[in-house]
């Protein structure tokens, strides 16, 4: 297992991120342990989790999960967590208020088992709450203790460009991390994401590298499989209903088949690929179908490997008209 800098924070991560969704879901706590230390084994110590992981239905559960597994090495570990979804009943459980954090945190602080989560995400952005309240809300945390790097996700990068100066100016620590979706299928953060990021030496947490299953190598233009986020799940549906994004899924399998490398490995390991990216969250419902995603740690893909996928899907539009103009 390589490890790298998280941003600018000084502390070394695995280039790999182990996601935790399936705690508590599709994984029943002894799969979960598995797992777990499956990736420690493997030389994984970040692990990414949030409040609301498994599901609306069960929140929280992937937290108490996870806490049971690093109690007895917590200090050997980089934990994030997020805050944003409904986690209760009151209407008030949830967004970015200073009420809903502080109280949030110490929810997860309880479930994890620990005195302190070292990055502290915010989930989503919040439209009806003001910046500055998140923020200070945060910095308050940071200094009692309780978190230590803030950071945000699914944020576009004007919010968490407003977000860095906000705190700039109140001289608050800044955000530390972004986490965007990102895979050869959903490009849209090499747009302004990820240049953010490396102007700002930001840590950059990708989730979806094998974009819901779609690059597993079960999907092609006339099969799919019968069980699978893809089939199941209605958002997934949607964001990948379009046929394009089949076909670039067969063409992907193709060129995994003849380079003789298994599809989740090569996806995870194009996006690991990335020099602004400091490690893909890879995520699984069993040791076996961790398997491949772990393996993309042993995979040197070289600049000409890494161009001849970029080339089977189409790198997004850049943020302004004057295409001429780009370099």
């Amino acid at each position: 297992m390589l490890y790298t800098f998280l941003g600018d924070t000084g502390v070394e991560v695995s280039r790999l991120c182990f996601g935790t969704m399936s705690f508590g879901g599709d994984a029943d706590r002894e799969t979960s342990a598995a797992m777990y230390h499956r990736c420690r084994e493997a030389g994984i110590n970040f692990f990414d989790c949030a409040d609301i992981y498994p599901s609306s239905e069960s929140p929280g559960l992937s937290e108490q999960i996870l806490g049971s597994l690093i109690a007895s090495e917590r200090d050997q570990l980089v934990i994030a967590s997020k805050v944003y979804a409904k986690v209760g009943p009151d209407r008030n459980d949830q967004r970015l208020s200073r009420r809903h954090i502080v109280r949030a945190v110490e929810s997860s602080l309880q479930r994890l088992k620990t005195d302190r989560i070292d990055v502290y995400y915010l989930h989503n952005f919040d439209k009806n709450t003001p910046i500055e309240e998140s923020l200070r809300a945060l910095e308050d945390l940071l200094r009692a203790g309780k978190i230590l790097y803030p950071a945000v996700s699914n944020w576009a990068a004007w919010q968490t460009a407003t977000a860095l100066g906000t705190a700039e100016g109140r001289h608050w620590r800044p955000i530390a991390c972004v986490q965007p979706m990102y895979s050869l299928a959903k490009r849209q953060a090499e747009v302004e994401i990820l240049p953010l990021a490396r102007s700002r030496n930001l840590g950059v947490l990708t989730y979806g590298p094998v974009a819901g299953g779609l690059l597993s190598g079960k999907y092609t233009r006339a099969s799919r499989p019968a069980l699978g986020r893809l089939v199941e799940n209605d958002r997934y549906r949607e964001r990948f209903g379009e046929a394009f994004y089949y076909e670039l899924a067969e063409r992907f399998s193709e060129h995994c088949a003849a380079r003789g490398v298994h599809p989740v490995t090569t996806a995870v390991a194009w996006v690991q690929a990335n020099d602004a990216v400091t490690a893909p969250i890879i995520g699984a419902r069993d040791p076996q179908q961790l398997h491949p995603s772990l393996a993309a740690a042993d995979l040197e893909m070289d600049a000409e490997w890494y161009a001849e996928l970029s080339a089977l899907s189409p790198a997004p539009p850049p943020a302004h008209d004057r295409t001429e103009a780009a370099t």
